[in-house]
């Protein structure tokens, strides 16, 4: 593929077009999508446009709070730019698929939390012992030279990653209140303006999530030999029969991880042995058992009786309401949690 089709692909009015539809999906009832639809097709020649001239500039974000049961900052784009996220998604994306390693679950077609806990699951059975290794404050730690660097190993094309450049920026302190300064070996005191930070909420981001750890995948798997290992955004899991090589393997994790500017929960980064389990993605996985964790339990129980509150007082819709249920009972199906998803629903009387 030449410089310019990449270029040319990314900026057609088809590719706008469908990523207006992909970013849409779900939220056509939402005052700005309903809005931008509105003028549909002058909306999207406008971007392009925009695009093409290179004029096109990131509007501002909207944040807002959200306990899912952690209190996490959500910070969406204009629906405008996450029509160009999904534009730049579609064409960019399959370049970088090629090099992520099979047992990176997270944002990937195919893949997501059910088959991790899944294969997780396996692994607990076949191995005698696991390190989790998980990041702290993972999305206002990443670097931004560091990911561009990431892209541009795949990106050749340059008017792309001024998009890609523009978009990154344009999230920078956006959560910066979120991110504890680290200083890592060989840092002065202008390391801790380095811009780093992308808005949890994107498209983009939850995609170059993967980009930035793909070379730790291929360092674990290639490197280090591990036999048996899978991630989920910044969530590790590193399985063997060998205690004190798991150990080793975990020091050297850190290591390279902070080449990257990122450090670990070192409290939880011990190895443990399969048999007791370990928690998971809001589950608490065994070798022949899952469970959901009571945070998420306590939240999922409060959150649903909220929306029944919102039923009963006209603010919420019948339909909506069978939504969030179906959708917490799809969920919490994939753990043995029958006799959980009795008693909650006999509570819920609407």
């Amino acid at each position: 593929m030449s410089k310019l089709t990449l270029w040319k692909k990314l900026t057609s009015y088809l590719n706008l077009w469908q990523a207006f539809k992909n970013a849409a999906r779900g939220k056509r009832s939402k005052p700005s999508v309903a809005e931008f639809e509105f003028n549909l097709e002058e909306n999207l020649f406008e971007l392009q446009t925009e695009l093409c001239s290179g004029a096109y500039r990131p509007g501002n974000y909207h944040s807002f709070y959200i306990h899912d049961p952690k209190r996490r900052r959500i910070s969406a784009a204009p629906f405008r730019d996450r029509v160009v996220h999904h534009a730049l998604y579609a064409v960019t994306g399959p370049l970088f698929e090629r090099s992520f390693i099979d047992q990176s679950y997270a944002n990937r077609i195919g893949k997501g939390t059910h088959r991790a806990l899944n294969q997780a699951q396996i692994f607990l059975r076949r191995f005698t012992w696991v390190l989790p290794l998980d990041v702290r404050q993972f999305f206002p730690s990443i670097d931004h030279q560091i990911l561009l660097a990431n892209i541009a190993r795949v990106i050749w094309d340059e008017p792309v990653l001024e998009l890609c450049r523009r978009i990154i920026q344009g999230g920078q302190g956006i959560l910066s209140d979120e991110y504890t300064p680290v200083c890592f070996p060989g840092d002065d005191l202008l390391a801790l303006l380095r811009p780093r930070g992308l808005p949890i909420g994107n498209l983009t981001s939850q995609f170059w999530a993967n980009v930035y750890l793909n070379p730790l995948d291929h360092f674990i798997k290639r490197t280090l030999h591990c036999p048996a290992y899978l991630r989920y955004v910044d969530d590790m899991l590193l399985f063997g029969d060998d205690k004190a090589r798991l150990a080793d393997w975990g020091g050297k994790v850190i290591e390279y991880l902070a080449a990257l500017r990122l450090t670990v929960h070192e409290s939880s980064a011990q190895v443990r042995p399969c048999r007791t389990g370990l928690p998971f993605l809001g589950f608490q996985l065994f070798q022949d058992h899952r469970r959901l964790k009571r945070a998420k339990v306590v939240h999922a129980w409060r959150r649903l009786h909220d929306r029944r509150a919102q039923y009963r007082g006209g603010h919420l819709s019948r339909a909506k309401l069978q939504a969030s249920i179906q959708g917490w009972i799809n969920h919490a199906s994939h753990g043995d949690t029958w006799g959980l998803r009795r008693a909650i629903l006999r509570d819920l009387v609407l």
